[in-house]
């Protein structure tokens, strides 16, 4: 069996009690019981994630950084959000508005045009998954350009060109 995990004397055992009645929120006392079942049983890591009702890598995770940090190591702040992102939030919509711009001007944009312009600007090479996922994030669709405003007829050429009627095709001549 494993033995208890060791506290660091970061404050005097009657401070520590004070300072576990002293919680604001659950998640506050659920990390200083565990820090005092610790210190005063001493429970092993295991039997205090039992009475808490945690994991046990969370009980050692947390006398970790109180071990370290002392108190306050215990207030830090999750790990959530877009740490990987080549862009923030804000210029990716500076980034997306000036491509808008160009739209509304007539300009084609494929993926593969906004890709090479997204590797100009984050100077990284993006996968084109990135270029999709930033596309959807902001609610982009797919849509073609005003024929009046771009000057081209090619679409609409292309739409009135007869097409064969549906059904068998006889292949004398």
């Amino acid at each position: 069996m494993r033995r208890p995990a060791w506290i660091q004397p970061w404050m005097a055992p009657e401070d520590l009690q004070t300072w576990v009645t002293e919680a604001q929120t659950r998640d506050e006392l659920q990390k200083r019981l565990a820090i005092w079942l610790t210190h005063s049983g001493p429970f092993t890591a295991h039997h205090v994630a039992t009475l808490l009702g945690i994991s046990t890598p969370t009980v050692w995770q947390w006398v970790g950084q109180y071990n370290r940090l002392g108190p306050s190591g215990l207030n830090r702040v999750g790990r959530g959000g877009r740490r990987w992102a080549y862009l923030t939030p804000d210029q990716e919509v500076a980034f997306l508005g000036m491509l808008r711009q160009r739209a509304q001007l007539g300009d084609i944009l494929t993926t593969q045009r906004i890709h090479d312009e997204l590797c100009a600007v984050t100077g990284k090479k993006v996968s084109r998954t990135y270029v999709f996922n930033l596309l959807n994030r902001h609610h982009w669709e797919k849509s073609s350009p005003d024929q009046a405003k771009t000057g081209r007829t090619g679409h609409r050429e292309f739409q009135s060109i007869p097409r064969a009627p549906l059904g068998r095709v006889s292949l004398s001549a």
